[in-house]
């Protein structure tokens, strides 16, 4: 299976792409990667996916979001996570559906403030709980039986590599669509 891991170079996506070596993996970031791209950027997603052809999957384990106390937080915060994480991600899945194979997958991540928010985490929870609605939406409409799910992990510092693992695995290799993963808190 040929795999575009955008993000390979974070603490998850170095996990994921260790993990899933017996396949063919072609790491992309910002920085680093066998390819550079901002994947925030439409041209640059265009440009990446004109560079590789024949893609099975995407995965993506990249985004960034601001935390704080909400009396504290203001616009460019908040900002960070539209322009760092969501608005990247549905810029991948727009660009990619054109170029990824039949049948293939895409996975992209959210996280468990999205669901479980905590005190000062409103800059994360809104972005994590939009990917996670995108996915349950955009999933109804994907082309060519292409399947669009997204892993929501908790604190990636507490994210177990067993079941983090399983869980971009179960994207990859099952029919699921729509689905939102949770890794390292409660159960589906």
């Amino acid at each position: 299976m040929k795999i575009l891991i955008i993000g390979a170079g974070g603490t998850i996506g170095k996990k994921v792409t260790a993990a899933l070596k017996a396949h063919e993996v072609i790491t992309v970031g910002r920085n680093t990667g066998d390819i550079m791209a901002d994947i925030s950027s439409p041209t640059a997603m265009e440009s990446l996916f004109k560079q590789v052809s024949d893609i099975d999957a995407i995965i993506c384990t990249a985004g960034d979001s601001v935390t704080g106390p909400l009396p504290e937080m203001n616009k460019a915060q908040f900002m960070v996570g539209i322009e760092q994480k969501l608005w990247p991600q549905i810029n991948l899945v727009l660009s990619g559906m054109k170029y990824l194979k039949d049948n293939g997958s895409i996975t992209l991540i959210s996280g468990k403030m999205g669901e479980l928010p905590a005190k000062g985490s409103s800059g994360k929870a809104f972005v994590n709980g939009a990917i996670n609605s995108f996915v349950m939406a955009a999933a109804q409409e994907m082309p060519r039986g292409i399947r669009l799910n997204a892993i929501s992990p908790s604190k990636v510092s507490d994210t177990g590599g067993d079941e983090l693992i399983a869980a971009y695995v179960r994207c990859l290799e099952t029919a699921i669509n729509g689905e939102i993963i949770r890794v390292g808190y409660y159960k589906q």
